[in-house]
């Protein structure tokens, strides 16, 4: 198997996970943070759902500056969903095309000539790309506990829902 296509693979598995915490994002609750530093529901909700496409277009390019990076917020929460589902098409297209050659090159992130990071293209699709990823994702579960939204089960049960008990 590709490296891209294990990744990628993770990338769809995730997925689903994914969409049923954004399925949960409740809309009255969208521009709430928990504190004046922290984005907002809305920002991390939109952050989780763009995170793939977003990244794997960045480290399909052999080398960037750092991104002037501002998240918008999400004006309805029903744009979620629909926004995860185009991200992981961007994702697939700005990556599916690469051989292991090509995962295995060089990608850096520099400023002003100076580099500031460089791995294989394929350790920064796990890393910056989906463990980026779920790490958001966490802390959007997080934020939904707060406003007493119940859980979706993610990689097992959760206090609110178990996907290995008996109906």
């Amino acid at each position: 198997m590709r490296i891209v296509d294990a990744l990628l693979n993770e990338m769809d598995m995730e997925a689903q996970a994914t969409a049923r915490v954004l399925e949960r994002v409740p809309q009255e609750h969208l521009a709430w943070r928990p504190h004046p530093k922290s984005f907002s529901l809305g920002q991390l909700a939109l952050h989780v759902a763009t995170i793939p496409g977003m990244v794997a277009q960045m480290i399909a390019l052999e080398s960037m500056e750092p991104p002037k990076f501002v998240q918008a917020e999400a004006a309805t929460a029903a744009e979620l969903v629909p926004a995860l589902k185009a991200s992981l098409a961007k994702a697939r297209e700005a990556l599916g095309g690469f051989d292991d050659e090509g995962m295995g090159g060089m990608w850096r992130l520099t400023s002003g000539g100076r580099e500031l990071m460089a791995m294989p293209r394929g350790a920064a699709a796990r890393t910056i790309m989906l463990n980026h990823w779920y790490h958001h994702r966490g802390q959007l579960l997080v934020y939904l506990r707060m406003h007493g939204v119940p859980l979706p089960s993610v990689y097992g049960p959760t206090a609110d829902e178990n996907p290995f008990a008996a109906n």
